[in-house]
């Protein structure tokens, strides 16, 4: 992004024919702009092979500031020797530190709560649209799906209740015609958790919620990033959102897609210090094995323990509470399968429906009952006909090749105990 805007209004090179095949060069204002002032970029990404630390490198780019300015206005007679913030007019951190701080006349404009330039945060579903159908000419044997590219990077909203895409994972799945978390390139894991882990004992219940698929609530504030200003739930949601962490819709907050979720799914796996919510996403791989193999008792004792907490979550009060802990107990099962919550399927919809993704594997339909029996969840499976989802239509071939279980999980509110029946349909 920083490229492009240099190369757009950057005077050092010719770049009309970049931008004269764009959109923008229908903008009455393209040829008044574009290469006609001075930009300064600096890249801060690579340290030159000549300096040894960083007193060097930072004083290395003081030294070529200083150098262009005193080339670009002659007339000036700048002294190269001081510091670049002594010989320039408004050279300050953009951050309002105070209201009375020398900056603080800034307009500053988010994608979640203002509406002036919200669409240009992300890309557009029509504009995905047109670089999918470049994609699909362009490239040999397309393995991507449109709807997929909506699964994986869409969910963001913005203040106009416009959807759009992260963009730079959609140009890098294009252009290695393969869907996968590019998250982990723009910006390192570690972001996520040191939003995060400033509150865990407020924050843990909730990313157990929205890793679940269920949104939770917030006042949304300002651009209040800064790490020592992180200290309430609103302030690191509101920050989250702003890093592209959270989406913010109708004032609550979620994970967008797929490949966010995959990063907190990740989260939950690999940090203990999130006490029993990390235990219990640990036990996932055990849980799925326990429904595999039909072990129900097994199936029962690992929610078992999620009562050990003192986490409202856990009362069961409805099937939402009872649905995030189930699919935090099988966390590890989306390395496998595909796992949807509330999919349509036969006559209804179905809780969770597990698609694997090795057509000969198992896919399990899971129907969830808080103050009823396992035995009747799975009677509305076979009664709502959910089998349909993974079987197919008649006459064509199986979606899927592996047996189709029915698991039914249920929730006594009196006796605090679970019970599970497996079934194969």
């Amino acid at each position: 992004m920083a490229n492009m805007v240099a190369a757009f209004l950057g005077n050092a090179v010719d770049a009309g024919i970049i931008f004269e095949k764009l959109a923008i060069a229908g903008n009455k204002n393209y040829k008044a702009h574009l290469n006609k002032h001075h930009v300064v970029y600096i890249d801060f990404s690579e340290v030159p092979r000549d300096c040894t630390n960083y007193g060097q490198y930072i004083a290395r780019i003081q030294d070529g500031i200083n150098h262009d300015l005193a080339r670009a206005y002659d007339d000036l007679s700048i002294d190269t020797t001081r510091a670049v913030w002594d010989i320039m007019t408004g050279v300050l951190p953009i951050a309002k530190y105070s209201g009375g701080s020398e900056l603080n006349m800034f307009s500053e404009y988010d994608m979640a709560t203002k509406k002036k330039f919200s669409e240009y945060f992300g890309f557009l579903d029509s504009e995905v649209d047109k670089l999918f159908e470049i994609y699909q000419k362009e490239t040999d044997e397309p393995a991507i799906t449109r709807e997929e590219l909506r699964t994986w990077y869409d969910g963001y909203c913005t203040a106009k209740g416009k959807r759009i895409y992260n963009p730079r994972s959609v140009v890098c799945a294009l252009t290695d015609n393969e869907l996968s978390n590019y998250w982990t390139d723009s910006g390192p894991y570690e972001e996520i958790f040191y939003y995060i882990r400033n509150n865990i004992q407020d924050v843990r219940d909730d990313i157990v919620l929205m890793v679940s698929g269920e949104p939770v609530p917030i006042a949304l504030q300002g651009y209040a990033v800064t790490g020592t200003e992180l200290k309430t739930k609103n302030q690191i949601y509101s920050a989250m959102v702003v890093y592209g962490l959270l989406t913010y819709e109708n004032k609550m907050v979620s994970v967008p897609n797929k490949e966010l979720m995959d990063k907190f799914n990740e989260l939950l796996l690999n940090n203990d210090s999130l006490g029993y919510v990390y235990s219990l996403a640990r036990e996932s791989e055990r849980m799925l094995a326990a429904t595999l193999a039909g072990d129900i008792n097994t199936m029962a004792d690992i929610p078992e323990v999620a009562h050990n907490t003192e986490s409202p979550i856990f009362s069961y009060n409805s099937e939402i509470e009872l649905a995030a802990v189930i699919n935090l107990v099988y966390l590890a099962a989306r390395d496998r399968y595909r796992v949807e919550r509330e999919d349509k399927a036969g006559k209804g919809y179905v809780d969770f429906v597990f698609y694997p993704e090795v057509k000969s594997a198992d896919a399990i339909i899971l129907e969830l009952k808080v103050g009823s029996t396992p035995q009747k969840a799975i009677q509305q499976i076979k009664d709502k006909n959910y089998v349909l989802r993974l079987r197919g239509r008649l006459g064509e071939e199986p979606k899927y090749t592996g047996r189709i279980l029915a698991a039914g999980i249920s929730y006594n509110k009196k006796t605090k105990k679970h019970s599970c029946k497996v079934e194969v349909l």
